[in-house]
C-alpha cells in the first residue's frame, strides 16, 4: 500500500503542477459557454454584417406579390406578371443588381407552389421568409374567399397557446413546479462532461504508459513495485485529478449562484429556504422586482441537486476505472502511440455511440432503450446522466451502479493481466489475438 500510495502521489503532483493543469482547468468551462453562446453570436454577426440584397418578384396573379415583406437580409420588389416575360434576360440585364427572381404562378392558389430562379444555389433565409409569408396571405385570402363576415378575425381570436406547466408531486404530496427544458440540460451537460473526461484522462494514461515504456522508465520501476501496483497508481492519480478539476468547478458554480441569487434579490439561503413554500417564494421575488422570474426559479430548484451529484461523482468513478484500465492496457501492448488506434478507435465508437444513446433517450428517459442503455455498464455512464434529472426509479439506480462497478473490477483485472505482460514487451505489433493469448498465462 505504501508504494501504490507513493505512484499515486507521483501521479497526482505531476499532474496537478503542470501549467496545463491550470489552463485546462479554467479553459475548459469558457469553451462550454463559448459552445453555447457561440452559435448565437455567429448568427447575429452572420444577419449584421449582411447587405440587403433585392429580389424581383414577379407576381402573375397580381395579389400576393405586394404582400411580401423586406427583412434584415432581404428587399422584395414586386412587379405584375405580364410586364415580364422572360425571367432569365430580365435577370441578366440586372447585371448583378440582383439576388434572384421569384416567379409566382398565377395557379399557386391550387398547386401551392412556386419558383426561385438564380445564378448561384439559393440561401435557406430566402426560402423559408418566401414560404412563411406568402402561406400565411394565401390562407388568409382562402379565409376571406368564403365570404362570412369577420371569419379571419374570428379565427385569430380562436386562436389559443397553451403554457404547459409542470407540477410534481413530493412524497408527502407537496407540489414542486419543474422544467423538462432544465432537466433536459442538466443531463446534456453532465453527460458530455463524463463522456469528455474519460475520453481526456483515459488517452493521458495511455500517453504515459507509452511514454515511460519508450523511455525504458518502467524498466526501473517495476523492479520496485508490480506491474498491477504502478497501473493502479496512474489510474487512482489521474482519477484524483479529475476530481480535482470536478471540485474546482463546483466552488465556481456556487459562486455565481451566489452572484446571481443576489443579482435577483433574493440571498441563495434565502432562496432554498424558501423553495418549498412557493407564496414565501413570489412574494420575495416580486419584492425584489422579478415576479415573473418566480416560475423559473422554482423549476431551478425543484431539481434534486444532491442525488444528481452524488450519482455523478459514482457515474464518473465507475466509468473512468471501466475505460481507463482498457486504456491503460492498450497502451501497455504498443510501443508508439500511432500504434494505438487500432485498440481504442472501438472504445471511442462505443463512447460516441453513448452520447448519441442519451440524446434520443431525452424524448422518453423510462423507455426500454432508455432502461437497457443505462444498464450495460458501457453506455450507463453516459445514458443514466440524461435520465436522472426525470427521477430514475431508485432500483434502477442502484443496480447500474452495481453492474457498472462490478464490470469495472473485471476491467481492471483484465487489464491487469494484459498490462503486466506488455509493459515490457518491445518490438513486436501486437494484435488482438495477443491480447487473448496473455490473458491465459
Amino acid at each position: 500500500m505504501s508504494k501504490l500510495k507513493l505512484i499515486i502521489a507521483r501521479e497526482y503532483m505531476s499532474m496537478v503542477g503542470r501549467k496545463s493543469f491550470i489552463i485546462m482547468t479554467i479553459l475548459i468551462p469558457i469553451l462550454m459557454i463559448a459552445c453555447v453562446l457561440l452559435p448565437i453570436g455567429i448568427g447575429y454577426l452572420n444577419r449584421e454584417g449582411s447587405d440587403v440584397e433585392t429580389v424581383a418578384v414577379i407576381d402573375q396573379t397580381g395579389r400576393y406579390g405586394s404582400a411580401l415583406t423586406d427583412t434584415d437580409l432581404y428587399h422584395f420588389m414586386p412587379l405584375r406578371g405580364d410586364t415580364v416575360a422572360d425571367p432569365h434576360k430580365f435577370y441578366a440585364q440586372a447585371d448583378g443588381q440582383l439576388a434572384a427572381v421569384v416567379v409566382i404562378p398565377h395557379d399557386i392558389d391550387s398547386v401551392h407552389q412556386l419558383t426561385i430562379y438564380s445564378d448561384k444555389t439559393i440561401n435557406a433565409s430566402l426560402k423559408m421568409s418566401l414560404g412563411r409569408q406568402l402561406s400565411d396571405t394565401i390562407t388568409r385570402a382562402h379565409v376571406a374567399s368564403y365570404g362570412v363576415p369577420n371569419l379571419q378575425q374570428m379565427i385569430d381570436e380562436s386562436s389559443v397557446n397553451v403554457d404547459v406547466k409542470s407540477v410534481k408531486w413530493t412524497d408527502d404530496g407537496t407540489e414542486t413546479e419543474t422544467s423538462t427544458e432544465i432537466a433536459m440540460g442538466i443531463g446534456f451537460v453532465l453527460a458530455f462532461l463524463i463522456y469528455m473526461f474519460v475520453l481526456m484522462y483515459g488517452a493521458m494514461i495511455m500517453n504515459g504508459v507509452i511514454e515511460e515504456k519508450t523511455n525504458r522508465i518502467v524498466e526501473v520501476i517495476v523492479s520496485s513495485c508490480k506491474p498491477f501496483e504502478l497501473m493502479m497508481g496512474k489510474i487512482i492519480g489521474v482519477a484524483l485529478v479529475g476530481l480535482t478539476q470536478l471540485a474546482i468547478w463546483t466552488v465556481v458554480m456556487l459562486a455565481l449562484s451566489a452572484v446571481a441569487g443576489s443579482t435577483l434579490g433574493l440571498a441563495m439561503g434565502d432562496t432554498f429556504a424558501m423553495s418549498n413554500d412557493p407564496a414565501a417564494l413570489q412574494a420575495a421575488l416580486a419584492e425584489g422586482g422579478n415576479a415573473d422570474m418566480s416560475g423559473i426559479v422554482q423549476a431551478i430548484l425543484g431539481v434534486n441537486y444532491l442525488q444528481i451529484f452524488l450519482a455523478f461523482i459514482f457515474y464518473f468513478i465507475g466509468g473512468y476505472l471501466l475505460y481507463a484500465a482498457l486504456f491503460a492496457a492498450f497502451g501497455s501492448a504498443v510501443d508508439q502511440a500511432n500504434d494505438a488506434s487500432q485498440f481504442t478507435t472501438p472504445i471511442i465508437i462505443i463512447m460516441i455511440i453513448s452520447l448519441y444513446a442519451g440524446m434520443a433517450c431525452v424524448e422518453n428517459p423510462n423507455g426500454p432503450m432508455a432502461l437497457w442503455c443505462s444498464m450495460i455498464p458501457f453506455t450507463s455512464p453516459i445514458v443514466m446522466m440524461v435520465r436522472l434529472p426525470f427521477d430514475v426509479p431508485l432500483w434502477q439506480l442502484a443496480l447500474s451502479i452495481i453492474l457498472l462497478f462490478g464490470t469495472a473490477a473485471l476491467m481492471v483485472w483484465i487489464a491487469s493481466r494484459i498490462y503486466r505482460i506488455g509493459i515490457l514487451l518491445y518490438g513486436k505489433k501486437t494484435s488482438y489475438r495477443d491480447l487473448i493469448g496473455w490473458l491465459r498465462r
